[in-house]
This record gives C-alpha cells, sequence and structure tokens, in this order.
C-alpha cells in the first residue's frame, strides 16, 4: 500500500511467483489484522488501575492509550509509502517487529514514559491493515478481491472487541505486564506466518521517501491531537493549548504546500481532494470516531460499581466477554456489506452502516439498566460498523484509476486513525471531568456516558450526511472489479 501514486510504478511482466492459496493468504492476513487492531484496547481493562500502577496522575495515565492512536495515524502513511518503495511484504514484517518491540518494552518496565514509548511502538504497527489490503489486491484473484478487503478492513474493529475479554482474563488472573508479553508473543507468530505465506509484492515505486511530507504530517497531527487530549487540563483558552493549534494549523497549510511541489509526495492531496474520495475520506474520520467511542465506554460502564445508579460492578473478564459477540457480528457483516456494495454501491452501504451506528448509540441512552440491554446496544453499533468499514476500500477503490488505488486507500486508513485517535481524547476528557464521588473513589457519572453516547451519534450523523455528498458513479461501480495492480 502507497500514499502516493507514482508513474514509475514497475510491475514484473512474467510473474511466476508461486502464490499461496486465497484462503491461506486471507487468513494469514487477517489474522495480523485483529492482533494489530487489539493493540487499540488492550489496556482498556485496566485504565482504572493504570493510575495507581503507573504512579502518576489519571490525566497523564490517558496517554498510554492515546499514543498507541496518535502513533497509528502519524505511522499509516509513512508504512505505506515505504511498502511501495521497499516492498509491501517486508515492510508488513516490519511493522510486526514494530509491535514485538513496543510489547516487550512495556512489559519490562512500570512507570509512565516507558510505557508511551513501548505503546507508540505498538501504534505504529497499525499501518499493517492498509498494507494487507494492498498485498490482497496484487495477488488475489479479481472475484476474491472484494470480500478480502472487506474482511482485512473490519479487522481494524474486530480484533478490539475480540481482545476485549482475552486482555481482562489475563489483567484479572495475573500480573498486568503479561498483558504485553502475550501480545509480544502474538506478534511473533503474525511475524513467522507472514514470513512463510506472504509473497513479496512484484509491485513497486521507485522514488525517493518524502521526509520532509513525513515530518510535516508528524508534526501537525501532533500539534492538533495534544490540545484535544490536553485542553480540558489546561483550559481550552490557556495558551499552550491556543498555541498548539496554532501550530498545527500553520504546519498543515504549509504541508499540503510542500505536497503540492513533489513529484513523489507521501501523501497524493490531488487525488484526496476529487470530491468522491473527499468526501468519503472525512466520512471516514466520523465513522472512526464513533467506532472507538464504543471500545473506550462500554467496558467502564459494565465494570462500574452497582453503588454508582447505573453500573454492574462485572469482572473484566465477564465484561469482555459481554462485549465479545460485537466482534463475530462484525465478521458475520463484513462479506454481507461486500455483497450488498456489489448489488447498490458501496456509497449506500456506508450510509446504511453509520445509520446503523448512530442507532446503537442512541439505544445505549436510553438501554442501561441490564447487561444484556449493553450487549445489545453494543452488538448494534458493531453492526454499523462491520458495514460501515468493510465499504470503505471498496468507495474507495472504485472512485480511482487502478493506478492511484494505493494513494487514495492510504489516506483512507489515516482517516479512519486520525478518527479513533481524536475520540480517544475526546471520550476520555468527557469520563474523566464529569465524574461522581463515591468514598474515597472517583468514577464517571450517568450524564458523562450518555454525553459520549451523544457524542458518538453524532459523529455517526455526520457520516451520513457527508455520505450523501458523495457523487454516484456515471460508470458501473469499479470495487466489484478490483483486480491485480
Amino acid at each position: 500500500m502507497t500514499v502516493a501514486a507514482d508513474a514509475s510504478s514497475t510491475v514484473s511482466d512474467t510473474d511466476d511467483r508461486r502464490r499461496p492459496s486465497p484462503a491461506v493468504l486471507i487468513a494469514t492476513l487477517g489474522m495480523v489484522g485483529v492482533v494489530v487492531s487489539l493493540m487499540q484496547t488492550l489496556v482498556i481493562p485496566i485504565i482504572p488501575s493504570l493510575p495507581d500502577l503507573l504512579s502518576t496522575s489519571a490525566s497523564n495515565a490517558s496517554w498510554v492509550v492515546t499514543a498507541t492512536l496518535l502513533a497509528g495515524a502519524v505511522f499509516t502513511p509513512i508504512s505505506g509509502r515505504l511498502g511501495d518503495m521497499f516492498g509491501k511484504r517486508r515492510v508488513l514484517f516490519v511493522n510486526l517487529l514494530s509491535l514485538v518491540a513496543g510489547s516487550v518494552v512495556c512489559a519490562a518496565f512500570t512507570s509512565l514514559i516507558p510505557e508511551i514509548i513501548g505503546r507508540s511502538l505498538q501504534g505504529a504497527a497499525v499501518g499493517a491493515i492498509p498494507l494487507g489490503i494492498s498485498i490482497m489486491r496484487d495477488e488475489l484473484p479479481a472475484e476474491k478481491v472484494g470480500s478480502a478487503m472487506a474482511i482485512m478492513s473490519a479487522t481494524l474493529g474486530v480484533g478490539g472487541a475480540l481482545g476485549l475479554p482475552l486482555a481482562a482474563a489475563i489483567a484479572q488472573n495475573a500480573d498486568w505486564h503479561m498483558l504485553f508479553w502475550t501480545a509480544a508473543g502474538l506478534g511473533l507468530i503474525c511475524a513467522a506466518l507472514v514470513f512463510v505465506f506472504v509473497p513479496e509484492s512484484p509491485v513497486r515505486t521507485p522514488a525517493r521517501f518524502d521526509f520532509g511530507g513525513a515530518l510535516g504530517l508528524s508534526i501537525a497531527l501532533l500539534a492538533l491531537l495534544i490540545p484535544i487530549t490536553k485542553g480540558a487540563d489546561w483550559g481550552w483558552g490557556s495558551p499552550t493549548t491556543l498555541i498548539l493549534f496554532a501550530v498545527s494549523l500553520v504546519v498543515f497549510l504549509g504541508w499540503g504546500a510542500y505536497e503540492l511541489r513533489q513529484r513523489s509526495p507521501l501523501v497524493d492531496l490531488r487525488v484526496s481532494a476529487r470530491p468522491r474520495v473527499l468526501f468519503t475520506n472525512i466520512a471516514s474520520v466520523a465513522v472512526g470516531f464513533a467506532l472507538y467511542g464504543m471500545s473506550l465506554t462500554f467496558p467502564q460502564l459494565l465494570m462500574a460499581p452497582e453503588q454508582t445508579g447505573y453500573g454492574f460492578g462485572l469482572t473484566m473478564v465477564n465484561a469482555g466477554l459481554a462485549l465479545a459477540p460485537t466482534g463475530f457480528v462484525m465478521i458475520l457483516l463484513s462479506p454481507v456489506s461486500a455483497k450488498l456494495s456489489a448489488a447498490r454501491g458501496p456509497k449506500i452501504t456506508l450510509a446504511l452502516g453509520s445509520a446503523v451506528i448512530a442507532a446503537g448509540y442512541l439505544c445505549a441512552v436510553v438501554l442501561m439498566n441490564s447487561v444484556w440491554e449493553i450487549m445489545v446496544a453494543s452488538m448494534i453499533v458493531a453492526a454499523g460498523v462491520g458495514l460501515a468499514y468493510a465499504a470503505m476500500p471498496a468507495l474507495i477503490m472504485g472512485a480511482v484509476p487502478i493506478t492511484e488505488t494505493a494513494a487514495a486507500n492510504g489516506l483512507n486508513s489515516l482517516m479512519r486513525s486520525v478518527g479513533t485517535s481524536t475520540s480517544s481524547a475526546v471520550m476520555s476528557v468527557v469520563l474523566a471531568h464529569m465524574t461522581m464521588q463515591l468514598g474515597v473513589h472517583v468514577f464517571p457519572s450517568r450524564d458523562g456516558f450518555h454525553t459520549t453516547f451523544l457524542i458518538a451519534t453524532a459523529a455517526a450523523i455526520v457520516a451520513i450526511v457527508l455520505t450523501a455528498l458523495i457523487p454516484m458513479r456515471k460508470a458501473p461501480d469499479a470495487a466489484a472489479t478490483v483486480g491485480h495492480a
């Protein structure tokens, strides 16, 4: 996967490589996607305990969650560009080694800074998912690409959902460092599977790496997301917050002007400015935002003490098991999304998925009286995420010429990462500042949870509006016919 198409891309004319069976390739890359996305929710079961475990404040401890998502947003386009230049399989392998290294760092230390560094290395591996989608496009027969892309895209939500009960069981029955040793082991298994079963794509784009674009994008994203995370602590009108927002705006503008002058930019802004691509990408930010709201809030709601008046006092394991069905819902709906996109177009599928997400969060506002009600609301949200996430690659790849699909898909993956990163910051701030006192302990209030659900609902509604603005194709949708590049 690359985020900048280049006319000098090369493909070998005689490809005599031995390809693995489609089922093996899809299973291998799907497992990679699940394990990588698991990093986003790995520490959620221990969020209430993080301040004590790391001897820091709750506000500082929130960086352990946010750092992973922020690193994913920064490194996704970089991984894509490097994949096009040096080989997608090779960079995918490096991403998995980054996951392993980050997990070992987190497992070996018990202080804030090393945990943030390790979690950032874990987050850098998120680029494996768009790389996997690109490998599927290069290696699979045309008739299998649509459903394979849907499965791979949905792993971003599936891994988080299935990882909750696993992480909860480990955290409840073993030292919390075992979470990261387990992640390191899973990363090594995935790296071995990639080494054995994933062939190197013959598609390359010889070019110089855009270091200036990578640096500019990283600074702009950090300057934007840091004040979003810390704005409530510093004050939204404080000089530090306002200066960082101003720096983000200035750097984004300068970065855009710089990218437009590059022959091989990190992000091809001319492709992303096309209305069909532009509105899809902005809608992706909104859907990504709504997705992470579920992952961050529902477990805390289920584990809150009954004395709060809204909580159920579930153990971490039981809360994870209650939310585990969401992962299976996403898996089941991925092929449904692919078929619906082929029949009605991915635009309709994305709009439907966003509407289902909104309905799920509205149900969560009123269905807070029992565990099964929370389970129903979470599965409705998951159904919408499964439909929407699986539709995005088809919509993007059907919007641009085949020579530019990698560029457009890379940017779309970045937009989803920005959405989840922003959601983590916003939801954490809301729950940290809308609280109630219960003895010597502080918990999020019922109104705090209601607020997060309504914010996520608003994000899903925004996604519906943006999807409606996506221009319809005049020709039959190309998503169903995406084949080898």
